[in-house]
């Protein structure tokens, strides 16, 4: 198993989306796939559960302790974007308990198309729809959809059953994305889980170098707390790699 530079601390990887769309099954089938090869860590964010972390314990995918939980008590975009402080904490640990590590996956809670990472919490962030969720949810843009690293289209092989042009979906979805990767995934398809593989260990190794810079898929579009609005805005710039086949998700 390859030594993380020591140097460098883990790279971040967030896996975003609404409530359904496979996030925790996709991060189970990484670290099944990953772990041979790779030293892993997972963060969970659920509101008032530890649920998702206790799924993937009991998938067996990675040792119990190298996977923890985040109560948000709140929005889950709250502790993934408004104050990480939880989610950081919860990193450092791990990096302090299993160092060196190579990548800690951090899974947000279910919410809507608006919610996207923090530049200061991950690196690089996948946004996951799926095919049960409709066929023109990849057609209603929002950041996660159109900024985020990748997109994936999750359980296509259920489109026949719910009636859903996958190919459709995924043109849908490529169209808006303004050339940032997408992958059509089923755990059942080893292309779609190879691709996605590949994809992971890619942006590793340009994280390991420094042309890489985290970049901001955008904020999200103002939204209420009971009578409060909010609208998030942050100071950084965005930014992409220097890299004419390649972006970091920037616009």
């Amino acid at each position: 198993m390859p030594d993380t530079p020591s140097t460098q601390r883990a790279f971040r990887l967030g896996v975003c989306g609404p409530v359904g769309t496979g996030k925790s099954s996709i991060i189970a089938l990484l670290c099944r796939e990953l772990a041979g090869e790779l030293a892993l860590a997972v963060v969970t964010n659920d509101i008032y559960t530890d649920e998702d972390a206790r799924f993937l314990r009991a998938a067996g995918v990675l040792a119990p302790d190298r996977i923890r939980a985040v109560e948000t008590g709140a929005c889950p975009h709250t502790a993934i974007r408004d104050d990480i402080t939880a989610n950081v904490l919860a990193i450092e640990d791990l990096e302090d308990d299993f160092s060196p590590l190579d990548a800690v996956l951090v899974e947000s809670g279910g919410d809507n198309l608006t919610a996207t990472f923090s530049p200061a919490l991950v690196d690089a962030q996948i946004f996951v729809l799926d095919v049960a969720g409709g066929g023109d949810v990849a057609r209603k843009g929002g950041p996660g959809i159109t900024g985020a690293d990748l997109l994936v289209v999750n359980k296509t092989d259920l489109g026949p059953h719910v009636g859903v042009d996958v190919e459709q979906m995924v043109a849908d979805a490529a169209a808006s994305r303004n050339g940032r990767p997408v992958v059509a995934l089923s755990r059942h398809d080893p292309d779609s889980v190879r691709a996605l593989c590949g994809w992971v260990r890619l942006t590793l190794a340009r994280f390991r170098t420094e042309l890489f810079v985290a970049s901001d898929p955008g904020p999200m579009a103002p939204h209420s707390h009971g009578f409060t609005v909010h609208t998030h805005t942050h100071a950084h710039p965005h930014a992409s790699v220097v890299d004419p086949e390649y972006r970091s998700g920037a616009a």
